[in-house]
Formats: structure tokens, C-alpha cells, sequence
């Protein structure tokens, strides 16, 4: 009888070891909440562009940056555009005014749309302070999959040309949107990529500028629409 009621004793133990295993296996793990976190409260900030080019269609990602509607992205997405229309995470369409542009090194352009009502913005952080090894999260439309979040790290930071340099999946479609810390902060914008076949895909070398270099840029937009009032 005592051995029957070990035995039954063991069993039970066994199975309660046995759900808690398979409960845990269903929660996520602290990098994952921070991952899902991150994407859902910046993921609404951010935008798809769509330049009407010459010879066809330029598409790329933006930043809402005001809740009035200024968005920051690559000035070689709208290069050359004709028109520029912008797609929200909600899915309205606007078309845009293109504010400010600067040139190829810095590659930065400010766009400016008439929202209905006040969007979502994102956060700025500090790239001054980032680190080789930090981990990063990218969000763009890479090939017309808009809102696609990857993840990766800073692998190098080019100090003399200016660019962060990161194995965070950045493909086309990409350029202009956020390169974030676990922080959800903004501390970069996705430029481009680079390998052997032209930029057709990622192999794990893409380009951000230092969104310390964002901030000034639009400082100076600023500085300039006052002096013209």
C-alpha cells in the first residue's frame, strides 16, 4: 500500500513537471518582450514612401518625427521625384510636400503631410553614446513588406565617413527607416546596404547615419523656415 501511494506520489510529480515545462515553453522570453514592445509602440511612427520617379517607382521608409505630420527619410528615396506619396501604419495615403533635402553623404530629407489628426512620433535616442556589440532593431518595407522588424547588431561605427554599420536585415525598400535600441529610441537611419551583386539583397553589411546628424539637419531646416517668416 506504501509503495502504491509513492508510486501515484511520483506520477503526479512528474506530470506537474511536465505541464510547468510546456506552460513555460509558451511564455516569451525577456529578448522577445523587448523585441514585441519595441515594434508595437514605434511600428505606428513609421511610414511607407512611394516617389513617382522618371522611370518608374521609388519606394522607401519614413520617420514621423511631429505629430503634425514632418517625416524624415533618405533624400535618395524621393531623388528626382515627381510626386511622393506616403502610406501610415493605419493605411491612410497623403501626398507629401518634400521640405528639405541634403546631399549624398548625408543622404536626409524632411517631408511634410496634413494628417487628419495628430500621429504617433518617434523617439529620439543618442548616437554618440552607441556601442559596437549593442543590439539593434531596424523596421522598414523591405520589397513592398512594410512594417517587416529585423534585428541584429552594431558591427562597426565609421566615426570619420559618419555611418553606423549594422547586420540587422536592411534591403531595398528599407532606406530612410529607423535603425532603434532596445529602448524603442531612434539612433539611426537606414541608408543602404552593401555587397557584390549590386545591392539586390542583404548579406549582412547595411549603412545607417547617426540620427545625432538627423537632429541637426533638422535644426537647420528650422533655422531656415524662421528666417523666411
Amino acid at each position: 500500500m506504501i509503495i502504491r501511494t509513492i508510486i501515484i506520489a511520483l506520477a503526479l510529480i512528474i506530470n506537474m513537471c511536465t505541464v510547468d515545462n510546456f506552460s513555460y515553453a509558451g511564455n516569451l522570453n525577456s529578448e522577445e518582450e523587448v523585441n514585441i514592445t519595441v515594434y508595437e509602440t514605434i511600428n505606428p511612427a513609421i511610414v511607407a514612401i512611394d516617389a513617382e520617379i522618371e522611370d518608374g517607382v521609388s519606394s522607401g521608409t519614413g520617420c514621423i518625427v511631429s505629430s503634425d505630420g514632418y517625416i524624415l527619410t533618405g533624400s535618395h528615396v524621393i531623388e528626382g521625384f515627381k510626386s511622393v506619396i506616403v502610406k501610415t501604419s493605419s493605411g491612410q495615403n497623403y501626398k507629401a510636400q518634400v521640405v528639405a533635402t541634403m546631399g549624398k553623404n548625408k543622404d536626409l530629407a524632411l517631408l511634410k503631410i496634413s494628417p487628419k489628426k495628430p500621429l504617433q512620433t518617434i523617439k529620439f535616442g543618442d548616437s554618440d553614446t552607441i556601442k559596437v556589440g549593442q543590439k539593434v532593431l531596424a523596421i522598414g518595407n523591405p520589397f513592398g513588406f512594410s512594417g517587416t522588424l529585423t534585428q541584429g547588431i552594431i558591427s562597426r561605427i565609421d566615426y570619420k565617413k559618419g555611418k553606423i554599420q549594422t547586420d540587422a536585415a536592411i534591403n531595398p525598400g528599407c532606406s530612410g527607416g529607423p535603425l532603434l535600441n532596445s529602448s524603442g529610441e531612434v539612433i539611426g537611419i537606414n541608408q543602404s546596404i552593401y555587397n557584390p551583386d549590386n545591392n539586390i539583397s542583404n548579406i549582412g553589411i547595411g549603412f545607417a547615419i547617426p540620427i545625432n546628424d538627423a537632429k541637426k539637419f533638422m535644426q537647420l531646416v528650422k533655422a531656415a523656415n524662421i528666417a523666411k517668416k
